[in-house]
């Protein structure tokens, strides 16, 4: 099992930034990879960054290349999403999601089912 807890959410105006934070513990030598979602009222939760846990690889939606920089702390088991130049539509709730094994084909990390665990979310609202 792996528990994953996020925080750094808050309000914040467009054009300014924020920095999450995802704490994981329990088996965490077992993870493979970790990501960011997330999901705005009414829509489905969607792919925002993934990065291998032992380095290596980050992946990124189209829509926030160049704004967010995700970054691990192995040592303190530590998952952040560093993101810039916020607008109102980044307003949503923000997953931390935790994946054990490697998968193949196109996007495969980009898929909220590739991934094992979640945190429980953190608000991220943009007032423009």
């Amino acid at each position: 099992q792996v528990q994953l807890v996020e925080s750094g959410g808050g309000l914040v105006r467009a054009g300014g930034s924020l920095r999450l934070s995802c704490a994981a513990s329990g088996r965490t030598f077992s993870i493979y990879g970790m990501g960011w979602f997330r999901q705005a009222p009414g829509k489905e939760r969607e792919f925002v960054a993934t990065s291998r846990w032992s380095g290596g690889w980050t992946y990124y939606a189209d829509f926030v290349k160049g704004r967010f920089t995700i970054s691990r702390d192995n040592a303190k088991t530590t998952v952040y999403l560093q993101m810039n130049s916020l607008k109102p539509e980044d307003t949503a709730v923000y997953y931390c999601a935790a994946t054990m094994d490697y998968c193949s084909g196109s996007g495969c990390y980009e898929k909220r089912d590739s991934y094992d665990y979640w945190g429980q979310g953190t608000q991220v609202t943009v007032n423009s």
